[in-house]
């Protein structure tokens, strides 16, 4: 059986707080990639779970972010028996945000993705 979802917080590049919610035996990190006024891109990480995983995490993988000042508030649920899911990545449109911050990209890893994308022997 899967442990209950830890709290969190975490900051993005333009110092907006976030609040999140998340599996610790699965997550490794969130990262969060916006569109610079030079027209480049910035990625950060959002949250790095540094806790040791104590057990396997369940078939089913929840994760909320929460960012009140910007007006966001976001959960995705994957049913995942086989364990195979590595990252989720969503793409949003952040509601009244200028057209240079309009555009956020999450990217929600598991634990084990560096071991899934090792080539197969």
């Amino acid at each position: 059986m899967a442990r209950h979802n830890r709290d969190a917080r975490g900051e993005d590049q333009r110092g907006r707080r976030y609040e999140i919610s998340y599996q610790p035996d699965w997550l490794r990190h969130i990262k969060v990639t916006r569109d610079l006024d030079s027209g480049r891109q910035s990625t950060k990480t959002l949250f790095r779970n540094l806790a040791r995983a104590e057990q396997a995490p369940g078939s089913r993988v929840r994760t909320r972010l929460c960012s009140p000042e910007q007006k966001l508030d976001f959960a995705i649920e994957l049913d995942d028996p086989q364990g195979v899911i590595t990252r989720v990545i969503v793409e949003m449109e952040v509601p009244g945000a200028s057209t240079v911050d309009s555009r956020l990209v999450f990217s929600i890893e598991d634990r084990n993705a560096r071991r899934a994308r090792r080539p197969q022997r």
